[in-house]
């Protein structure tokens, strides 16, 4: 259970799935703020994949001007495998500022839905079909056919971050929620995901476009 609800979604997407913004916030509070070293943190005990979505945001965050850093060279190994007390945050987050850090970029599933589609070509529109004949024609196969309708993951996922200077309940500076439909492979996912981030923090302007 751990890792279904602490594991990127980065870990499953389908090459042709996207993230689909489901809602996004900014602070009034940070207006125009421009964040100068960032750190990139995946929350997954899986290593792989960790290591190639940070590397990813860093490295898009890096095209754009923005000094990015992976939390996996940051942090000691004790600190991610262990649970930390509030206190023990607290510490690391005095150590980051001291390191130079402004910035964290974070992000975690939130929750998993189980969906229920019909399988195949089968998504017809019911009141074009008048004649009742032709309308069992075309679904007969619910009765006949096993597994007509097939289940899918929803991955809800948030994405998050933070003013390190200002590490209060005011902190939070933009976070957003997105929904990827029945993800599968790793490098598809990682590359839709960190896309749709960027895109996200382009608009809203809190990092500047890819330099050419």
């Amino acid at each position: 259970m751990k890792t279904i609800y602490y594991i990127f979604l980065i870990l499953f997407i389908l090459s042709c799935s996207s993230a689909k913004v489901i809602d996004i916030w900014v602070s009034k509070e940070h207006a125009n703020y421009q964040p100068k070293k960032v750190l990139v943190i995946g929350v997954t005990d899986n290593l792989t994949a960790r290591k190639i979505f940070e590397e990813d945001l860093t490295n898009e965050l890096k095209n754009r001007g923005v000094y990015a850093v992976e939390s996996y060279d940051e942090f000691d190994q004790t600190f991610t495998n262990l649970k930390q007390n509030e206190e023990d945050i607290e510490r690391e987050i005095q150590k980051l500022n001291n390191g130079g850090f402004d910035t964290i970029l974070i992000s975690v599933v939130k929750g998993i839905d189980e969906r229920t589609s019909y399988s195949g070509n089968r998504l017809y529109k019911d009141y074009y079909w008048r004649r009742f004949g032709r309308y069992y024609y075309l679904y007969q196969d619910i009765y006949l056919v096993e597994g007509y309708y097939d289940k899918y993951k929803v991955y809800h996922v948030e994405a998050s971050l933070y003013n390190l200077k200002e590490n209060n309940d005011k902190s939070l500076v933009w976070v957003a929620s997105y929904d990827i439909v029945n993800p599968k492979k790793i490098a598809s996912t990682i590359k839709n995901y960190v896309t749709a981030i960027i895109i996200s923090l382009e608009q809203e302007q809190i990092i500047p476009k890819k330099i050419k």
